[in-house]
């Protein structure tokens, strides 16, 4: 089993810039990616960027070239950098764990509780 714990949510300003973490624990040497998603009220859960065992990174086009995703595997933490925040990035941000790839219409094995993100002024 895998533990996920969201953390680093919170109110910004657009263009505004936030760092969201996720720490996990438990079963974690399989892992084979682990990926950002988020939800609004009222819309689908999407998957917002994805990074693999190897470092490979992938990002949503509505947030590609803002958001950053990374690894410190010394403290088992995922983290996304969020840059240039806008209003339609307001959302519970979740952060999921696959012993498998992570791709839209897949199915994360694991995931945290969220972490709200509003961007308002």
């Amino acid at each position: 089993q895998v533990h996920l714990v969201e953390s680093g949510g919170g109110l910004v300003q657009p263009g505004g810039s936030l760092r969201l973490s996720c720490a996990a624990s438990g079963s974690i040497f399989n892992i084979y990616a682990m990926a950002w998603y988020r939800q609004a009220p009222g819309k689908q859960r999407e998957l917002v960027a994805v990074i693999t065992n190897s470092g490979i990174t992938n990002y949503a086009d509505s947030v590609k070239g803002r958001f950053t995703i990374s690894r410190d595997n010394a403290k088992n933490t995922l983290y996304l950098q969020m840059n240039s925040l806008k209003p339609e990035d307001t959302a519970v941000y979740y952060c999921a764990a696959d012993l498998g790839p992570i791709y839209s219409g897949s199915r994360p094995d694991y995931w945290g509780q969220g972490t709200q993100v509003t961007v308002s002024s």
